[in-house]
């Protein structure tokens, strides 16, 4: 079972609330709760606000279904911070060199899916994924590196090889050519 809570027009910048919202993705409720609790950011208060209601949406939801569902057993599936309208206030603040800037007034927009269903493990993944991944990293190694990084590395390697040879046909200077013109003539 899923349940999803948002909570909307909260006083801060999406940045900052992500900050918050990145420690408690993919962990327990209790867990999560207990960093929003403890944490020192302005915005996770607002954030375990929403968990809360998200925890509420669980039980109701669990309660029409007739299905008991046990809050501890529940995880963040996924949390994440959309940015909100920023609202320009009425007032200003002193600027270097007798300028003014105008005070923005930033809001975020938080959303908090939970769910009881299992967590999906880490280091698993799907088998077709794993069988195509030799093949492609196989075919990584043989493609040579293009663009102004390989450039350089194939030109120090066909300098050493070839120079003796390619100075052994070539004369040092225009004179020595002139006349090696003139005897071929």
């Amino acid at each position: 079972m899923e349940a999803t809570a948002s909570a909307k027009y909260l006083r801060g910048s999406a940045q900052k609330a992500r900050l918050v919202v990145d420690m408690i993705r993919g962990k327990d409720v209790n867990q999560a709760l207990a960093i929003l609790r403890f944490s020192k950011k302005r915005a996770a208060t607002g954030i375990e606000k929403c968990m809360r209601s998200a925890i509420a949406n669980a039980n109701e939801a669990a309660e029409k279904a007739n299905i008991s569902i046990d809050p501890d057993d529940l995880w963040v599936r996924t949390a994440f911070v959309d940015r909100g309208p920023t609202k320009n206030r009425r007032r200003v603040r002193p600027a270097p060199q007798g300028r003014a800037y105008r005070e923005q007034r930033h809001f975020c927009h938080v959303t908090i899916s939970l769910s009881n269903d299992a967590k999906p493990v880490k280091g698993s993944k799907p088998e077709a994924a794993d069988a195509a991944k030799p093949a492609k990293l196989a075919e990584s190694k043989r493609r040579k590196r293009g663009g102004a990084t390989a450039a350089p590395r194939a030109k120090r390697a066909t300098t050493k090889k070839e120079e003796p040879e390619a100075t052994a046909e070539k004369p040092a200077t225009k004179k020595a050519s002139k006349k090696k013109a003139k005897t071929e003539e």
